[in-house]
């Protein structure tokens, strides 16, 4: 894997995490306005809501959990994948990928958000040539209005 880019997941997180557990400190001091609470937890259902709609493989559901202008970026090609535009372009690598992965599902190893961006680390765990396969990533998302603006998918190995 390219160097910039783990440094970039590793910073990310480290980022993430230090916003997180100084929002917990300042809501456990009295000191986080009910905005940005209230933004962190949007955030949180927005992408609670879209992972359930994609481990159903509903397209339209997942669709719907996101903004007409979104963004994906899928980890396939190596080594900085495919950036996907707009709904149209979205809705079309969903339907493919659900009809080529039918028992796919993406477990949440843990989950955690700050204002409109939230980091879902996972395990991908399908079928492949008839036996159980699995893969580890991370989806860092952005959310606007309530709907998944920006997902941007990231592996191991």
């Amino acid at each position: 894997m390219n160097q910039n880019l783990i440094l970039l997941i590793v910073a990310s997180f480290i980022l993430t995490s230090c916003k997180t557990s100084y929002s917990q400190k300042k809501t456990q001091a009295g000191m986080v306005s009910e905005t940005e609470n209230s933004s962190t937890n949007l955030t949180l259902a927005a992408v609670e809501r879209f992972n359930a709609a994609f481990n159903r493989h509903d397209v339209e559901a997942v669709m719907n959990a996101m903004t007409e202008d979104c963004i994906f970026e899928n980890t396939n090609p190596q080594p900085d994948g495919t950036r996907l535009l707009g709904t149209d372009a979205v809705r079309a690598y969903w339907g493919k990928f659900f009809a080529a992965n039918p028992d796919a599902i993406f477990e949440t190893e843990e989950i955690f958000a700050t204002g409109d961006r939230c980091v879902v680390r996972w395990i991908y765990r399908k079928t492949k040539e008839g036996k159980p396969w699995h893969l580890r990533g991370v989806d860092i998302f952005k959310v606007r209005n309530g709907k998944v603006a920006e997902k941007l998918a990231y592996v191991k190995g």
